[in-house]
């Protein structure tokens, strides 16, 4: 007698998800894989539309709709790219549309859209609140100061939203050679280059001061 051990959804692949999903004879034995395979991606997505809509419901809606245009083209979905660059793509551009209705304004699909966590003021005693927002008003000044708008575009989906090169490259279409790591590398460079001059700067006013006090 030949067993069969079924394989649990929860190892196997997003591809291997979307090819069980495309393959299954009728919609209540695909809906699983497809359940299986977006229920990896709900927090990141959400996340996502959340830096875009800039409240919970919002973003929920939105979020809704990525994955209800994804569940509707996932027949059609091709192996050329990962299902998690296809996917974020149908994000940016669901959460890049709902930002040109709101606006009422056109918005060009390579803006740069930064956005550093919120401070979260409960438990923190003010000095301390007013030092992070400090902080991080400084961080996103030195980064629109130092980076160009794609570099700001690659360092935001790779490290805030944990996208890999390869997923960032796609989704930007970036055509350089090297993709979307050339621009992580200039970015550190910039951003280590400008740092060391503002502690520069911020070492040699710490000693005039100290010059003039010492008068």
């Amino acid at each position: 007698m030949l067993l069969v051990q079924e394989v649990q959804e929860d190892t196997l692949s997003d591809e291997m998800l979307v090819l069980r999903f495309q393959s299954a004879p009728t919609e209540d034995e695909a809906n699983p894989h497809a359940d299986e395979l977006f229920s990896r991606y709900k927090r990141k997505v959400a996340a996502w539309c959340y830096r875009y809509a800039g409240d919970r419901e919002t973003a929920l809606d939105l979020a809704q709709d990525v994955f209800l245009k994804a569940y509707q083209n996932l027949k059609g979905f091709r192996a050329d790219s990962k299902f998690s660059t296809w996917l974020f793509t149908i994000m940016r551009n669901n959460c890049l549309n709902h930002v040109r209705q709101r606006s009422g304004e056109p918005l060009d699909a390579s803006e740069p859209i930064l956005v550093l966590e919120p401070v979260d003021a409960r438990g923190w005693d003010t000095s301390a609140v007013l030092e992070r927002e400090a902080a991080l008003r400084a961080m996103r000044a030195l980064i629109r100061e130092t980076l160009d708008e794609t570099e700001q575009q690659v360092m935001v989906l790779h490290y805030s939203d944990e996208l890999p090169l390869e997923a960032v490259t796609r989704v930007l279409r970036l055509t350089n050679a090297s993709g979307a790591k050339a621009f992580i590398v200039s970015a550190k460079r910039k951003l280590q280059t400008a740092v060391r001059r503002l502690h520069a700067r911020q070492d040699r006013k710490g000693f005039a001061l100290g010059q003039g006090e010492g008068r």
